[in-house]
């Protein structure tokens, strides 16, 4: 009973400090102090400044910095500008055509950012005018570009991956590596519904208005291949180990600045706006996770994650239901905070549950980034519906609606990977045999 009046204080206070406008970092160390001080003998200010340090000065953060820089430095690239010129020739022939670039767009920028709203924005200020333009519907154009955005959540390199990485102590390669099929698999599923659509409604879809041969296909997508061969090698790299997470990073970088100078957008005011765009949310992301970190440091402290996990176990919930419990869970707190920020906050308090119901933790990264990426497009705070409410202007109960289909299908992609949890671990298992 004790436990649970503890457990409930530090909700009710984290919640309290999260609506009263404090950081999201500083509100974890609060708690963590709080917490130490009220209910464990321990120094509290001794153990912050050791675990703080401890978690700053992590190896594995590294990557973080570097994956962010190169897509800030692929972003200065004209990357948006040559995506629907490079995308468009080769879906001419697809049903609902044009609707895939929302798709597709997404899912290379989502390489490159690693973030849900920045690829909804970025995506959607090329797409949506363009596909207005030619006649395409403005329903499921909205809906399919609110849903192909939170891709950028999943798809390596995912910044949200490396947070849950440190958090969890997983292998950041291992995730990376685990998160391709599972983000090939929701954009198929997004792609396959956009088809099956244009198929139900023919008249709905403007007829196509160019044509071209291979060759012209290829040289429109001139711009855009480089950059997709260099994701290509980062990732690969990963993969067939002939590099670190760490080292791709740093391959990607130098290979993003070499991209730029070629394509002439390098300059010292990209340069330097890179350099600050990465430096800024690189830090943010990491005051975060040091104060993570010693959130728990401090509930191991008080016996709180030990105390959860002995009640789920004692309650002898199958995998399912606690899988189907925490999915509702993350779905109301990723309404009202953003994924980096729902990862941290309930990883220290989650994962004993979840190793005390036999659940393999990589793959629990990966349904967790999924769940995440639902949160992202449900009222009244997701954050993608807020971005294309500014883009299109259309309320946002509007928007809401149109990615109804694509938060389902996100649904179906849950139900999948837990039914045949292959989909995420067959990867990292050949390349750990490879390796």
């Amino acid at each position: 009973m004790d436990q649970l009046i503890q457990s409930i204080l530090l909700i009710a206070l984290l919640f309290l400090f999260l609506g009263g406008g404090f950081w999201v970092a500083m509100s974890l160390l609060a708690i963590g102090y709080v917490g130490i001080s009220m209910f464990a003998s321990a120094p509290p200010g001794i153990v912050m400044s050791t675990t703080v340090w401890g978690a700053s000065a992590s190896w594995t953060l590294t990557a973080l910095p570097l994956f962010i820089w190169m897509g800030e430095i692929l972003f200065r690239t004209k990357l948006s500008e040559d995506m629907f010129q490079g995308l468009a020739p080769w879906l001419t022939r697809l049903p609902g055509r044009l609707l895939h670039v929302n798709v597709l767009g997404c899912a290379v920028f989502a390489a490159v950012s690693g973030s849900s709203a920045a690829t909804a924005m970025t995506v959607g200020k090329m797409s949506v005018p363009e596909l207005s333009r030619r006649g395409y519907d403005e329903k499921l154009s909205i809906g399919s570009l609110a849903g192909s955005g939170t891709l950028g959540l999943l798809i390596p390199p995912s910044i949200i991956l490396i947070v849950y990485g440190v958090s969890a102590e997983v292998s950041i390669v291992q995730l990376f590596i685990a998160g391709v099929f599972p983000g090939m698999l929701l954009a198929g599923l997004f792609m396959g519904y956009i088809a099956l659509w244009a198929v139900i409604h023919p008249g709905k879809t403007p007829p196509a208005d160019f044509s071209m041969g291979f060759l012209e296909k290829v040289y429109a997508s001139r711009r855009l291949i480089p950059i997709i061969l260099l994701i290509v090698f980062v990732i690969g790299s990963i993969y067939w180990g002939w590099a670190t997470a760490t080292e791709a990073a740093a391959c990607g970088v130098a290979g993003a600045l070499f991209l730029s100078l070629v394509t002439g957008s390098l300059n010292w005011q990209a340069f330097w706006s890179s350099l600050l765009g990465a430096t800024r949310t690189s830090c943010m992301i990491a005051f975060i996770l040091a104060g993570a970190a010693f959130l728990s440091v401090a509930m191991g402290y008080t016996g709180l994650p030990r105390v959860l996990a002995e009640w789920i176990r004692d309650m002898q919930l199958s995998p399912y239901v606690l899988l189907i419990a925490l999915t509702l869970f993350f779905i109301v707190l990723g309404c009202f905070l953003d994924g980096i920020s729902v990862v941290v906050l309930t990883v220290a308090i989650i994962l004993p549950m979840v190793q005390a119901a036999g659940i393999d933790l990589l793959w629990f990264g990966i349904y967790v980034v999924l769940v995440v990426e639902m949160s992202q497009i449900t009222p009244p705070v997701g954050f993608n519906l807020f971005v294309l409410q500014g883009l299109t202007g259309r309320n946002i109960l509007y928007i809401a609606y149109a990615a109804l289909p694509f938060f389902l299908l996100m649904v179906v992609a849950v139900v999948i990977i837990t039914i045949f949890p292959e989909i995420v671990t067959y990867l990292p298992q050949q390349a750990t045999a490879r390796n």
